[in-house]
């Protein structure tokens, strides 16, 4: 089932993007958006238009449209009439799937990480941890969350599996940004609970309880939507407003 919202891409993500550089541009403007795609800063149904993007990177439409182009053959954005590329609208179908696929992948990479992480990678995940629970902005909980994981997954060093999650995430983007509006506060003792539990596992060496803590930390958010009233996926109050 999907929801029909659309609306123009002028959300608070655009706030992100930045002016870049003549050097490799459409590399620039392709990480920008992916950064912010998989830190949940668009919501779902939200229209990219090359001219607008252009316009607030300082660059030309031509690398606009290319990185956009790479983020569509990534399944993080969808080709629409007209030139017009969006956030691919919520369904609870794929919401399962993502998460699904999240769980699977993320905890075989945070188990391999385990032997893998030096004392100064615990260090950096305890005090984005500690950052985490210290902050309430919205965007600095998602630059956290993001950063916390990522510096556990690449201690797995398996340049197969990291470029499946960083598709994950950016798939999962509006999907986490609507729970997180169903969610309020934003941080909570929940928040990172299982960071901690992550956090204590490691140091016991437990492989198993990493792949359960991570589990339940991932599950957060999309227990959130499956609790969602059916209003949510029925009249379109999962998508962009």
């Amino acid at each position: 089932m999907n929801i029909q919202t659309t609306t123009k891409f002028d959300g608070p993500g655009l706030d992100a993007l930045s002016p870049v550089g003549r050097e490799t541009v459409q590399d620039r403007i392709y990480r920008q958006l992916r950064i912010a795609l998989i830190q949940a800063r668009f919501d779902a149904g939200e229209i990219f238009l090359a001219g607008d993007v252009a316009q607030r990177m300082s660059v030309s439409s031509m690398p606009v449209r290319e990185a956009l182009a790479r983020l569509v053959s990534e399944r993080a954005l969808e080709a629409m009439p007209n030139r017009r590329v969006r956030v691919p609208l919520l369904t609870l179908e794929r919401a399962r799937d993502i998460a699904q696929a999240r769980t699977l992948i993320e905890s075989e990479l945070a188990a391999r990480a385990i032997s893998n992480l030096t004392n100064d990678d615990i260090e950096r995940l305890e005090m984005l941890t500690a950052e985490y629970e210290d902050t309430s902005d919205a965007q600095d909980v998602a630059t956290l969350n993001h950063a916390f994981h990522f510096h556990l997954y690449e201690a797995a060093g398996s340049s197969v599996f990291m470029p499946i999650v960083e598709s994950l995430w950016m798939q999962a983007g509006p999907y986490v940004r609507a729970a997180a509006k169903l969610h309020k506060p934003l941080t909570d003792t929940a928040a990172t609970l299982h960071h901690r539990g992550i956090l204590e596992a490691i140091q016991a060496g437990d492989k198993a309880r990493v792949a359960s803590e991570l589990t339940a930390d991932i599950s957060q958010s999309f227990a959130i939507l499956e609790r969602a009233d059916p209003d949510f996926w029925n009249e379109g109050e999962g998508g962009a407003s």
